[in-house]
């Protein structure tokens, strides 16, 4: 992940005084699990480029963490990806910069407008490019948006983004610093007060009046109470008070159908949860009568950790049978997942690789043999009723089916194993469209 800044015209030397970096020299500075390094390309009284480049070592990045077993570190690659990893790294770097505070005889610099070009990435988002375009085009930047789809993977969410403009140094840094997160909707700390504090210093003079700014407060400090503390929050203002009974989310949709689907099974005693996440589902399959095993499997140490909080709490109460947690994908045989009553697979498909998918379900169906196996996964024809301006709706969907498509894959999956198929929807139905959610069930002919 890398950061490139061109500045032109007279006194453009000067940014080297701003930035506090020799050009003479290679800047070089380490700290876990990253290497920064600064560059200067092109250096003349006319023409500087700066060069800031992040290198991770995603090993090194977790080793001692509370994440040190996760998996996923070395299947996904959110390592790589400018996010706020990269923005924490880079702020160091170019402190001096952004306070505005270079040696005194260049302090007339720091509120000079340069001609300058900026580009950095690759940066994951679910953003579409005129939600982007939107970010940076009330401080008069032409933006240019580069996929990544050529070189990462088809359908790739990655982006490169360059922004060419008339700023100070100071501002285009403070721009970039509260925007890539928000562009990457990504944190890897735990937002508290200190964050609050870096968004009124680098959103003063521009973050007031941006036409976007309760969506950026939104994905910056994403949790009401936080935003509502920040200086640039403005409170709606509400002509008409309606008393609505709350909409139920589509995730408790999907709870609920697998749970009254698993309670009416005549054989339930041992479930296998993959993908468990956070742990939501198994803490509901563990009060189901008749249910003895509960294995819950996930890659994420992290989000094992939240489950295995979740199925403490539970155990206080009555008729409760405390889910086992352990790592482990799909990707990986796993002997203890053998000969089950049921298995499931809530919203996990879609973030597979499509080709990996045959495979993954040869496995389940030849080795793993579950009586029952109930998958569920987006509908993609209902996105229309969602009005989405995205292709997907999550960033790291690999993939979303028809109806059709589900039933073609389905067809190809099981065509050589003994299991009858059956479909069903969830969520609200659209005449049209369906439902939002699409649940397949697998049931074993043989005993």
């Amino acid at each position: 992940m890398q950061l490139s800044l061109t500045v032109r015209g007279p006194g453009a030397e000067a940014v080297s005084y701003l930035i506090a970096k020799n050009p003479n020299n290679l800047y070089e500075r380490g700290e876990k699990g990253l290497t920064v390094r600064l560059v200067y390309p092109t250096f003349s009284s006319e023409e500087v480029q700066f060069l800031i480049y992040v290198k991770t070592d995603p090993i090194d990045l977790v080793k001692n963490s509370p994440d040190s077993f996760d998996i996923t570190h070395y299947i996904n690659d959110r390592e790589f990806a400018a996010s706020s990893i990269f923005v924490s790294s880079i702020r160091k770097s170019l402190g001096t910069a952004l306070n505005g505070k270079p040696a005194e005889d260049y302090a007339s610099w720091v509120e000079h407008p340069f001609e300058l070009e900026l580009s950095f990435g690759p940066i994951a988002t679910d953003l579409s490019n005129p939600e982007l375009e939107a970010l940076f085009a009330p401080m008069d930047y032409t933006i240019k948006i580069e996929s990544g789809e050529s070189f990462i993977r088809e359908r790739s969410t990655a982006r490169f983004i360059t922004l060419i403009g008339k700023q100070t140094l100071q501002n285009a840094l403070k721009h970039i610093s509260i925007l890539i997160p928000v562009i990457d909707n990504y944190k890897h700390y735990f937002i508290d007060e200190r964050e609050l504090e870096k968004l009124d210093r680098y959103g003063e003079g521009w973050l007031e009046e941006h036409p976007q700014k309760a969506f950026i407060l939104k994905r910056s400090l994403r949790f009401p109470k936080m935003i509502s503390q920040s200086r640039f929050y403005e409170k709606e203002t509400k002509t008409e008070e309606k008393h609505e009974p709350p909409k139920i989310r589509l995730n408790d949709h999907r709870y609920e159908a697998i749970i009254k689907y698993v309670k009416a099974l005549p054989k339930k005693g041992t479930i296998v949860d993959i993908g468990a996440g956070e742990g939501k589902l198994s803490v509901q399959l563990g009060f189901i009568e008749g249910v003895q095993e509960i294995l819950s499997v996930e890659p994420s140490n992290k989000a094992r950790l939240r489950a295995m909080e979740r199925f403490e709490q539970a155990k206080e109460k009555r008729g409760f049978v405390e889910p086992k947690s352990f790592a482990g994908s799909l990707f990986y045989y796993d002997e203890r997942l053998l000969n089950k009553d049921v298995m499931v697979l809530c919203e996990v498909i879609e973030h597979i690789d499509e080709y990996r998918l045959a495979s993954v379900f040869e496995t389940i169906f030849r080795e793993y043999r579950p009586e029952v196996l109930i998958v569920t996964t987006p509908n993609q024809e209902y996105n229309v009723v969602y009005e989405m301006d995205v292709a997907m709706r999550h960033h790291d969907h690999r993939f979303e089916w028809t109806r059709a498509e589900l039933r073609q894959k389905v067809d190809a999956w099981s065509k050589l194993y003994p299991y009858q198929v059956s479909y069903q929807g969830i969520g609200e139905e659209n005449q049209l469209y369906g439902h939002p959610t699409q649940m397949v069930i697998f049931r074993r002919e043989e005993g």
